[in-house]
């Protein structure tokens, strides 16, 4: 004789009831999910961050050498710098 399936048959259309422990393990998974991903979100602002300051700094250094060449170029030719 073949053996008998004695759980119930669930249909994917029925509502699913889950017990409060289970509710209270998927809510601390999805806390854990929204935490990884606030926790990488920021990471990557961080980042952004960090190459946007490097870049600014960058630029400021460039013009501070752009502007001391102006002004030797400006001495060589005998202009005063009218500040």
């Amino acid at each position: 004789m073949s053996e008998q399936n004695t759980e119930p048959a669930t249909n994917d259309g029925e509502n699913n009831y889950t017990t409060p422990a289970n509710d209270l393990k998927n809510m601390q998974e999805v806390t854990q999910y929204v935490q990884s991903l606030l926790q990488n979100m920021q990471d990557k602002f961080q980042s952004m961050s960090d190459q946007i300051i490097n870049r600014i700094d960058e630029m400021g250094s460039r013009v501070d050498e752009l502007e001391k060449n102006v002004t030797d170029l400006m001495t060589q030719a005998g202009v005063e710098n009218e500040k």
